[in-house]
């Protein structure tokens, strides 16, 4: 598949950085269609050839139930990769836009499709969950929580659910978007549009925004937030030898 081999760098530092695998893990792949979750998929497929610690993987996808989607082409994408793939399909967007109306869906929607993955993998006999998040995606979530929350914070690389008995792993945190967008194009994956109506209006998207615009003015801030959330040991990052991480954002000149 074209340009793995970079992606395939990205996540398996990541992956070793943070012990990510384990020796017999099932890993159930949360797959929203979107570039992010797919380009996910691919690596670990990939990886699973000839990482040292055997795995099994899985897909699941989590239908939120609007109208017209269509999970044809996924579908196709992992048998071709010798993935099993769900789709589970609920009312989600019922819920929240036609019965509760909700003004701020994100919040809400998000906690109910993760409890609709959770429970999903674990039908699945999967001890693992592995979500799409980038390097991108841990600067803006770590501003996000500063400048609305008042304080310093960003999801884990590794979160074990106790009451689930299940274990989150984000193998793509060192991963910058701009990659992730090269490769699917590249790799022609089957992504599907989202048709929530909240999609491209939230805060997040906002602070995307703002980074960027911050970047062109501050080459390499991004970097440095990331540096300075690994040097800070934020919610379980860490600072790594030598590359940190990332590599320095000079190297992208």
């Amino acid at each position: 598949m074209e340009n793995i081999k970079r992606i395939l760098s990205y996540t398996r530092r990541a992956v070793d950085d943070y012990e990510m695998i384990r020796e017999g893990d099932r890993i159930a792949v949360g797959v929203s269609a979107g570039k992010d979750s797919l380009t996910l998929l691919c690596a670990l497929a990939d990886l699973r050839r000839f990482y040292p610690k055997k795995f099994e993987l899985c897909a699941i996808t989590v239908d939120m139930g609007f109208e017209g989607s269509d999970f044809s082409k996924i579908a196709e994408l992992c048998q071709k990769l010798d993935v099993p793939y769900t789709v589970v399909p609920t009312e989600i967007s019922k819920i929240i836009f036609d019965v509760r109306k909700e003004k701020n869906p994100c919040s809400l929607c998000a906690k109910m499709r993760r409890g609709a993955l959770h429970t999903a993998a674990k039908e699945l006999g999967c001890n693992t969950v592995a979500l799409g998040h980038h390097f991108d995606d841990v600067v803006e979530t770590f501003m996000l929580n500063l400048f609305f929350e008042g304080r310093l914070g960003c999801f884990q690389p590794v979160t074990y659910l106790s009451r689930m008995d299940i274990r989150l792993i984000r193998p793509m945190i060192y991963m910058p978007e701009k990659d992730v967008r090269y490769f699917a194009s590249k790799a022609e994956l089957p992504v599907v549009k989202s048709t929530c109506p909240a999609d491209g209006n939230t805060q997040r998207e906002e602070m995307k925004q703002l980074l960027a615009k911050l970047d062109r003015e501050n080459k390499g801030l991004r970097y440095r937030i990331f540096g300075a959330i690994q040097r800070g040991e934020i919610d379980g990052f860490k600072q790594v030898s030598g590359m940190q991480g990332v590599k320095n954002y000079s190297d992208d000149e």
